[in-house]
């Protein structure tokens, strides 16, 4: 799903029409399952806001949900949003009710927020494990409480960078394969070849490994691994089956915005050819 992070009013009704419009267009329609909105509902404090910009991010609210939602023609399918922030349990409701999946993200979140959002409807963790300041309380943080949340799918960025492969074995374990979600978080740098660059309003220096970052505050800056980078990563640990790697990265994310895996494959496949 194409994402559109935390910007400006303005940015968001441009940038949400014109996804809205490309995927009407007929070469595109069924390869566009909806929107991801990743902010601008997020904690602004260091590190727990990632590479959002600050002075863009705002306290929950109905009103202007609605306003994205129709800029983007009722095509938000994912919202990203911080569980601890006021009004987050109301707007969670409210977009649940529109059929859109909740997911918590960029957060400072408790235990206690994490749960209250779980009623209200959150199914979700975007980027688990990141999205965090690089020091946090060993016991009481978003990451132990969301793993031992049994109703929350993670979603997790297997690129190398993000989660090293000791954490990303311990989460799985963890939460189960049907319990996890495989997404890139690719970068608008994703596919370029290494070097300086400006992006998401962040200068960022791209590595020879792929590590994407911004070299004045060491965060991330996003991943520049494509999905079937993240899908080779994780075959390469060699501690997963295919068919378990297969169930994270396609049905399970698919199955978390409510859409049939198995009608996903009749479209593109027709005469019933394995899909590879």
């Amino acid at each position: 799903m194409p994402t559109v992070i935390t910007s400006s009013v303005e940015v968001y009704q441009k940038n949400l029409g014109v996804i809205a419009r490309v995927i009407e267009r007929d070469d595109l329609r069924t390869h566009i399952p909806g929107i991801h909105l990743e902010g601008p509902f997020l904690s602004v404090v260091d590190g727990a806001r990632g590479a959002h910009n600050r002075d863009w991010i705002k306290k929950p609210d109905i009103t202007l949900f609605d306003d994205f939602y129709e800029w983007s023609a009722r095509n938000i399918k994912l919202l990203t949003i911080a569980a601890e922030l006021k009004g987050a349990a109301e707007l969670c409701r409210h977009a649940t009710e529109l059929g859109i999946t909740v997911s918590l993200g960029h957060q400072m979140a408790a235990k206690t927020d994490i749960e209250r959002l779980v009623k209200a409807g959150a199914r979700s963790l975007t980027h688990f494990g990141n999205g965090l300041p690089m020091y946090i309380h060993r016991h009481e943080n978003p990451i132990w409480a969301g793993l031992a949340n049994d109703q929350l799918t993670a979603m997790i960025i297997s690129d190398g960078h993000h989660i090293n492969p000791s954490v990303l074995k311990t989460i799985i374990r963890a939460k189960g394969i049907n319990k996890i979600g495989i997404t890139s978080d690719a970068s608008p740098i994703s596919g370029m070849p290494p070097g300086k660059y400006h992006t998401l309003g962040n200068n960022a220096l791209l590595e020879k490994s792929g590590r994407l970052y911004n070299p004045d505050s060491g965060y991330l800056v996003g991943s520049s691994f494509m999905l079937i980078d993240c899908v080779n990563f994780m075959i390469s640990l060699d501690f997963l089956t295919s068919s378990e790697i297969y169930e994270m990265s396609f049905h399970n994310p698919l199955r978390l915005i409510d859409m049939d895996p198995d009608e996903i494959l009749k479209r593109f496949q027709p005469h019933g050819n394995e899909f590879r």
